[in-house]
């Protein structure tokens, strides 16, 4: 997936909805299917990305539009035989969030959005443990979001948390302290799973990711099977395994020598509670169990 935007930009949106139209009908061309007879400059080649991931940190204009205009190119190209896309959204915690609220409010279908739960009030550290009440830690808001707000009313709220005490700001939770947060959000229907921020920061936080594996898994059935799927950049490489999906260091170096950043977005799902669209090509192999975890990296440009 191509994630646009970051915690920093210069460029906040489009002047008008048919420049962001505009804009999403250049975005496609150059990272969706070969158009025939197209000129455009195509980074990655003839290789299509598996979908656009919107990670807006500060004020936007127009971008409703824009994604519609993606999600619309994207839905009509599945229809006509191609793999299914993905959109997703990386909010902040407050609900609703200033900058995808246009996004979020109802307008866009989106697949999934991986709320960052850190340097926010609303983060981490705010959740109580033992109380089936929150207060500040809003993982309930955000379930309601997805089944009454949201166009999609299949969407998943993925739990977004640091990779490592360095990753963000605040919000940084491991061990006893974090295992309770994952066994609270997983009683919602639309939990899909956990984003950790990012890929770099995991990976040299040892032992990090096996924590969070196995709490996802706590008090759950044992997958028949197993399959992480990790995407880097346009590139999807099927790993058995999730720790596997962190011996990956040539996409890694690859990502860092373009200045780019790893975003690390793992999840366990029953096939009963995804639709068609989540069981296509960037997630494919998990049709074949009834229970799977995912691995997705995305080097975020």
């Amino acid at each position: 997936m191509l994630s646009i935007g970051g915690a920093t930009y210069t460029e906040g949106g489009f002047s008008s909805s048919t420049a962001a139209s505009t804009a999403a009908d250049n975005v496609w061309a150059m990272f969706g299917p070969v158009q025939s007879g197209s000129t455009v400059n195509r980074p990655f080649g003839k290789a299509v990305v598996d979908g656009f991931d919107f990670d807006f940190e500060s004020s936007t204009s127009n971008m409703a539009p824009f994604a519609s205009e993606l999600r619309s190119k994207m839905d009509a190209a599945t229809a006509a035989g191609d793999k299914p896309y993905y959109l997703s959204a990386a909010p902040q915690c407050p609900y609703p969030d200033v900058a995808d609220n246009d996004m979020l409010a109802g307008a866009v279908s989106f697949d999934f959005v991986m709320v960052q739960f850190y340097n926010n009030y609303c983060g981490l550290p705010s959740f109580v443990s033992g109380s089936s009440t929150q207060n500040n830690f809003n993982f309930e808001t955000w379930d309601t979001w997805a089944k009454t707000v949201s166009k999609n009313p299949n969407v998943r709220v993925l739990l977004g948390i640091p990779g490592s005490a360095t990753a963000a700001g605040s919000g940084y939770t491991t061990g006893a302290s974090l295992a309770p947060i994952i066994t609270y959000v997983k009683q919602f229907s639309s939990f899909g799973g956990i984003m950790i921020w990012d890929m770099s920061q995991v990976y040299a936080n040892t032992g990090f990711l096996d924590q969070i594996v196995e709490d996802l898994g706590s008090g759950t059935s044992s997958p028949t099977s197993t399959v992480a799927t990790t995407t880097v950049g346009t590139t999807t490489v099927p790993t058995t395994t999730p720790s596997q999906a962190l011996s990956l260091t040539p996409y890694i170096n690859s990502c860092n020598a373009t200045g780019g950043k790893f975003r690390n977005d793992i999840g366990r799902q029953a096939l009963d509670n995804i639709g068609d669209r989540d069981a296509g090509s960037a997630m494919g192999p998990m049709r074949r169990y009834r229970l799977h975890w995912f691995n997705a990296m995305r080097c975020t440009l």
